[in-house]
């Protein structure tokens, strides 16, 4: 997608008040999700970023281990991995400490 980082800072300049959201935003570069913020932006959702990360860690670990069937061994480490997008996000888009 296109982000149209001037019509964001206009709406944010218009409403000042208004939290802005972009939804959709896996798949959106680092950069332009930063590029967003700067522009007004206050909440990003990256659910599918989330899924991702959650389901390739399931499918890795039971292809490594095809008869598991204990299921604590494959949803901690695919929660390990969503967790750690999370952590990437927080640092990324400058909420730490936050």
């Amino acid at each position: 997608p296109v982000l149209r980082f001037d019509l964001i800072e206009q709406i944010n300049v218009a409403l000042p008040q208004t939290a802005l959201v972009m939804h959709g935003s896996s798949g959106i570069s680092t950069e332009d999700c930063q590029k967003a913020i700067a522009a007004g932006i206050s909440k990003i959702n990256i659910d599918t970023d989330l899924r991702i990360a959650f389901t390739d860690s399931i499918r890795d670990t039971l292809d490594q281990s095809p008869d598991l069937i204990d299921l604590r061994k494959y949803l901690k480490p695919a929660t390990q991995a969503a967790q750690s997008v999370v952590e990437e996000k927080i640092i990324a888009f400058g909420s730490a400490n936050r």
